[in-house]
């Protein structure tokens, strides 16, 4: 129980400190790093109360999101690749930060189960009989009956996010030729005939 009590407070430290930093960093770049590192603690918070499904769905589709709102960032923003690229070194001690805290985590978490077995969630979480059902079974159940609406105002909200967010990073520029289907469909004719004399070619 203190091995357990200690990667709690371990977790939920690192967590609050990075969605602290995530409001307060000045460089979006960094804020995406303090973004992804809160959202692995606090994957390892669900695993600490049994919610392992909803730990691994945080990371693989919450992190895999960060992406595409860093890409959203540099759209909005209008960041130059270039100088990016350039910077490197600028963000390299922020993202080794990161990546180290993670690294020590890993560390604590798999010599904890190497140390202290007895303290794994397989032991200390009582095992649901074979004929109950599973964690993830269960969380489907109650999402697609009782709260199907909520669920679904949840994807139209994101959806409507999607649509504005391209709709803002949408931009008009001079000199480049666009399709207009309007003025496609309503020509007359389509085929002109070219009356050649024989022998003189195109």
């Amino acid at each position: 129980m203190i091995i357990q009590a200690l990667a709690f407070y371990l977790f939920a430290a690192i967590t609050v400190a990075s969605g602290v930093m995530v409001i307060s960093a000045r460089n979006p770049v960094h804020s995406v790093l303090f973004l992804i590192l809160a959202f692995f603690n606090a994957a390892g918070l669900f695993v600490l109360m049994g919610a392992e499904f909803l730990a691994m769905i945080l990371i693989v589709v919450y992190v895999g999101a960060v992406a595409v709102l860093f890409l959203f960032v540099v759209m909005m923003l209008d960041i130059n690749f270039t100088e990016l690229r350039q910077g490197f070194l600028q963000y390299l001690p922020i993202g080794a930060l990161v990546g180290i805290i993670l690294l020590v985590e890993l560390i604590a978490v798999v010599g904890a189960w190497v140390v202290a077995p007895e303290a794994g969630l397989a032991t200390s979480l009582p095992i649901p009989p074979p004929d109950q059902v599973t964690n993830t079974q269960a969380l489907g159940e109650v999402l697609y009956t009782k709260y199907i609406y909520l669920f679904q105002t949840a994807g139209l909200v994101l959806l409507v996010a999607m649509i504005g967010a391209i709709v803002l990073t949408l931009r008009q520029r001079e000199g480049v030729r666009r399709q207009n289907i309007g003025e496609q469909v309503s020509r007359e004719a389509t085929v002109e005939v070219k009356n050649v004399p024989s022998g003189s070619g195109i």
